[in-house]
């Protein structure tokens, strides 16, 4: 297997595994990400399925990369298309438990999931997903801190997917002080190395 075909198989597990954390951590009904409070609120609204609407907020960030002069890789247009679909295909999939137990396991194993799923996408080094890109693109065109950009950001998505009908809850405090340390403990580890 060449280095690049490992690199792809790594960003598509990877993107794949997102999916699937998200679909658990949503099923859960403790409170999602930020971003898929922003999602489901839209869904909620427009009464799209999820899983387009993913798709869809992916493609608008991505247009917001043009005025920033951000491009995108394959893994960027891959995390559009592949998160999006998993997540819905595994909504479906999956049972919505009523057991306050099952809940919290599924909302730890969606968080635990996504950690690793941010170290395999990011560590294949294919790109960054869309709204990764814009806050390294605004942060960068801005000199503002990623912390700064990241957080204002965050805020802004999971205020306005809370107003028009998003789950903010428990889980979504719990990803918000984890998910930054998942990440930081799977990403070395799972980084791929160039090769000379």
């Amino acid at each position: 297997m060449t280095h690049l075909s490992k690199r792809l198989l790594q960003l598509y597990a990877g993107l794949t595994v997102y999916g699937i954390s998200m679909a658990l951590m949503i099923e859960a009904k403790l409170g999602s990400m930020p971003w898929d409070v922003f999602h489901q609120g839209v869904a909620k609204q427009t009464g799209l399925a999820l899983g387009w609407v993913v798709m869809g907020v992916g493609a608008l960030v991505l247009l917001l990369w043009i005025p920033l002069r951000q491009k995108p890789g394959i893994g960027t247009i891959s995390n559009v298309l592949v998160i999006g679909f998993v997540a819905q295909s595994t909504l479906e999939l999956l049972p919505t438990p009523d057991l306050l137990p099952v809940r919290v396991a599924f909302l730890v194993t969606g968080v635990v999931l996504n950690g690793l799923a941010g170290g395999l996408y990011i560590g294949a080094r294919l790109g960054p997903g869309p709204r990764d890109g814009l806050m390294t693109s605004i942060a960068a065109r801005t000199g503002k801190s990623i912390r700064l950009v990241r957080t204002l950001i965050e805020i802004a998505v999971v205020t306005s997917g809370f107003l028009l009908g998003g789950t903010l809850g428990l889980g979504t405090a719990l990803y918000a002080l984890t998910i930054g340390p998942l990440v930081q403990f799977f990403l070395p580890r799972l980084t791929v190395v160039p090769t000379r």
